[in-house]
């Protein structure tokens, strides 16, 4: 059903001007000394297996004695920008441990191992080709959910901070088994406000694998939360299900514990306390998203038939008729976040207009 649902295949889309001058503004278009281009010069690679033997679909490149060196002391560099202050004082002490490559999916992205020689200590990031829904999902969600993310834009490359946790898929076939009622309760909530957040912000394919569950200990008990990994189909397909991840088969174990541990009221408060929370950031950072919307909605992101399809289903949804008429999928984006700030806006007016008569 997944497969079904889904475009064969995405188009990467070219980053505009005005994106270019709000990344610069925002100091997320910074000069690198590599480019995704580089990396693609290996030699040969081996098949990366994980704990259990099986392929993870990732291969470990290997490069020339030349090209290594160079490489290396590049990569070094770029952990220097995303995760301190540029500086070369730092490059002495790490070492580029592994660089693999991922030929499943969109993005085709290098990950990077950079270890502290000093305390072995080590993190990931990620080089990929430069594509705008990628770059608007990040900082959609670096806006928007209750995470921030780091990443670069140079020309052509990004680069993205690792987002740690268990994935989706790993966490649902050998720990979700283990966990306790109470978990599972949680793990459902949390499942109902991701679903919902993914809706309200159009970022689809949210597959198992597309999402890592964090586990946080608190006191007595674990408190679990689901991350977004991949943004690459943000705003793009035209099928509405695609942003919802209950649709989604790879979902299915997730799905049925909501409907085993939730009851329909619940559910309904847990998705308008992500409505909520989505507004109140909306509002919190109005400035900031207004001039990235406005970029979106002079931007081409999607395919007019996608466009066409999508905006029906939402005017179906909402009633709402600018839907209708909106020409391109960065409008109907900016409707939908303002759809949400203006239901809260309203609710919460009503709410103080009642308080006072009470009072």
């Amino acid at each position: 059903m997944s497969e079904k649902m889904m475009s064969k295949k995405k188009p990467a889309f070219p980053v505009s001007d005005r994106l270019d001058a709000y990344l610069r503004q925002y100091s997320r278009n910074i000069e690198i000394p590599i480019f995704y281009e580089d990396l693609l010069r290996f030699q040969g690679s081996v098949v990366v297996y994980d704990n259990n033997d099986e392929d993870t679909l990732w291969v470990r490149v290997f490069y020339s004695e030349y090209d290594r060196e160079e490489i290396d002391l590049s990569l070094k560099k770029v952990y220097s920008i995303l995760h301190s202050d540029g500086g070369d004082s730092i490059v002495p002490y790490l070492n580029i441990d592994a660089i693999d490559y991922c030929t499943f999916g969109n993005s085709k992205p290098f990950r990077i191992k950079a270890r502290n020689i000093l305390n072995d200590n080590f993190t990931y990031f990620y080089v990929k080709k430069t594509d705008a829904s990628r770059v608007y999902g990040l900082e959609l969600e670096h806006i928007l959910s209750p995470y921030n993310l780091n990443f670069l834009v140079y020309q052509d490359t990004l680069i993205e901070e690792h987002i740690a946790g268990i994935p989706g898929d790993v966490f649902i076939k050998e720990m979700l088994p283990d966990c306790t009622e109470s978990e599972k309760s949680q793990l459902a909530k949390e499942f109902v406000k991701f679903n919902e957040r993914c809706m309200i912000r159009l970022l689809g394919d949210m597959r198992s694998y597309n999402y890592v569950i964090v586990p946080t200990h608190d006191f007595d008990h674990v408190v679990y939360k689901i991350r977004a990994i991949d943004f690459d189909q943000q705003s793009f397909e035209g099928n509405l299900k695609i942003y919802r991840p209950q649709f989604f088969k790879e979902n299915n174990k997730m799905v049925a514990l909501v409907k085993e541990k939730l009851q329909a009221n619940s559910i309904d408060q847990y998705k308008l306390e992500e409505r909520s929370i989505v507004a109140k950031r909306f509002m919190s950072f109005e400035d900031r998203i207004t001039e990235l919307l406005n970029i979106a909605k002079e931007d081409t992101i999607s395919l007019p038939e996608h466009v066409e399809t999508l905006k029906n289903a939402i005017y179906k949804l909402t009633q709402d008729m600018d839907f209708k008429e909106a020409p391109n999928m960065g409008t109907v984006l900016d409707l939908a976040l303002h759809f949400v700030k203006r239901n809260y806006e309203n609710v919460s007016m009503r709410q103080i207009l009642e308080q006072r008569i009470k009072l």
